[in-house]
């Protein structure tokens, strides 16, 4: 489910997952894009028809977009729910984009507007991963990976090479220093809520 539908009851969208699973259409169901308490809602009414509920939520997640790490990342862990991440590597902010680029995404005028919004930080990184002597791409993935709530990266390669590359990402191990510096230049919202906010 890519969006929360505010007009359907739950009980109507689950009604239909469960024809969709008879039928051997769907194993399981997904969210995306949903609040942590759109899927504390879908899974409580999932509960009360003997459901599995949510098998995932695909979020907007990556070192400069940490948003959901106040309430979606906890509910997900406490439910059980994996994460699927989109855009880990910030449309290509995080792929080294301080270096010339004058085709693909890197070249897209939105990119640029974002790198000049945020220069001195994509600086900053850029500076870290050449220090521990990995590709920008490499460190934004692994982070990602580093938490144990995501399950898998929507990577987007739009290449073979590309593929090839991004798969090697996986051998890329972060120490704890490195992700303490990655926090501090990419600082998230200062932990889950409430004691983010509130204490």
């Amino acid at each position: 489910m890519h969006h929360v539908d505010p007009t359907t009851p739950w009980e109507e969208v689950w009604q239909a997952m469960e024809q969709l699973i008879r039928e051997g259409k769907i194993t399981y169901v997904g969210s995306s894009n949903f609040a942590a308490w759109n899927i504390v809602q879908a899974q409580c009414v999932a509960a009360s028809r003997n459901l599995l509920g949510l098998a995932s939520e695909q979020s907007l997640y990556n070192l400069t977009q940490r948003t959901i790490e106040l309430e979606v990342i906890p509910a997900l862990r406490q439910l059980g729910i994996g994460l699927i991440p989109w855009s880990p590597v910030g449309q290509g902010l995080l792929t080294g984009a301080l270096g010339k680029h004058d085709k693909g995404r890197r070249a897209a005028p939105k990119l640029a507007q974002q790198l000049e919004k945020l220069r001195p930080q994509v600086e900053a990184y850029e500076e870290l991963c050449a220090e521990i002597g990995a590709p920008p791409a490499h460190v934004a993935l692994s982070w990602i990976l580093h938490n144990p709530v995501v399950t898998a990266a929507i990577s987007g390669p739009r290449t073979a090479e590309q593929l090839r590359d991004t798969i090697s990402a996986l051998t890329l191990k972060l120490e704890d220093e490195t992700l303490r510096r990655l926090d501090e230049i990419w600082p998230g919202p200062g932990g889950e809520a409430p004691a983010a906010y509130a204490w």
